[in-house]
């Protein structure tokens, strides 16, 4: 059976939070898939634990060199069978009607080459948020839906690997920079909608399909603190934003990696950058106090907080309280 979605797998020594990414892949309600999991270097544990998994939808692909992320995923592509990819992060859930809400948007979808998004669950220790808070305006740049926040809690707009699904034949034109050790996504964002007849489509459905696991008690790419790093790539970027999404990333993106590792020089350097080369808004500078000022943690239970209460007001169901899909599946 030739598949009609290949879903890839980046891992690396993360033995057992694969082992549950496949359980949502084969779990799906849609059955012509196969996974392709890249083992990025040598890892035995790894293979050994893939070696457990009878299905035969799945394939493995151990790299005797690691590429890195972004490059293990350009290696699935190029192995890959099915018309449409997805993607999915080794440790980030899929919920069982994942593949197939989004397949059928994709087919009905007008753009020739639809990059398909969903809602998910961002689940830290302070509890659920369902992200992004809002969709794409027509006509908004996606430099601005995926940097310009509307309010100060975060969440606001978000395109995440995990959530997306779309053409092999995209994904061969325009591959993720293997170079990037960070923002390779949003970087392969950027570049592949500014191919004509290329857009970033929400499923109409609200209910979230996946769920990414922020939580800060394990190693993450995004846990560092190289602000200097951010500042550099939208730089080189400039010309693929907007200046109200370039002043907008360095308040916001750049300077949450800055607090992270308590870097105050750019507390006063990233307004100025932005001031100088951008068109920083209102929000971004409330944004960037509150950053530097509140805790992270604290504003995460805020934001959870007042996530719970609009939910009781509007009396709606209280989607962050989805089992994980291996418990509903």
């Amino acid at each position: 059976m030739t598949p009609l979605v290949s879903v890839i797998i980046p891992t690396i020594h993360r033995a057992q939070l694969v082992l549950r990414a496949l359980e949502g892949v084969f779990g799906q309600t849609m059955r012509e898939i196969e996974a392709i999991v890249i083992v990025d270097g040598h890892d035995s544990a790894t293979l050994q634990a893939l070696g457990s998994i009878g299905d035969p939808r799945l394939r493995v692909k151990a790299l005797s060199t690691g590429v890195g992320c972004a490059g293990a995923r350009n290696v699935g592509v190029g192995e890959a069978r099915g018309r449409w990819i997805a993607f999915l992060d080794d440790d980030d859930e899929w919920f069982p009607r994942k593949l197939e809400i989004q397949l059928q948007a994709a087919e009905q979808c007008p753009c020739p080459r639809p990059i398909m998004s969903c809602r998910l669950i961002a689940r830290s220790e302070e509890g659920d948020l369902v992200w992004p808070r809002r969709t794409p305006a027509i006509d908004e740049p996606i430099s601005e839906y995926l940097f310009c926040q509307r309010g100060v809690r975060g969440g606001d707009g978000l395109v995440l690997p995990s959530t997306v699904l779309t053409t092999k034949d995209l994904m061969l034109r325009v591959p993720f920079r293997a170079d990037l050790p960070r923002h390779n996504d949003v970087d392969w964002l950027l570049r592949a909608t500014a191919i004509e007849g290329v857009r970033v489509v929400f499923v109409a459905d609200p209910e979230p399909w996946a769920i990414w696991h922020i939580e800060a008690n394990r190693p993450r790419i995004s846990n560092t603190s190289d602000w200097r790093y951010s500042l550099g790539w939208i730089e080189a970027n400039r010309g693929l934003v907007t200046p109200r999404a370039y002043a907008s990333f360095l308040m916001i993106w750049a300077s949450s990696t800055a607090a992270r590792g308590k870097s105050w020089k750019a507390f006063w350097l990233l307004p100025w950058e932005a001031f100088a080369n951008g068109k920083p808004r209102p929000v971004d500078f409330l944004a960037h106090f509150l950053i530097w000022l509140v805790p992270r943690k604290i504003r995460s239970k805020i934001s959870v907080l007042l996530d719970a209460i609009k939910r009781k007001t509007a009396r709606k169901p209280v989607a962050p309280n989805r089992p994980s899909p291996k418990t509903i599946a």
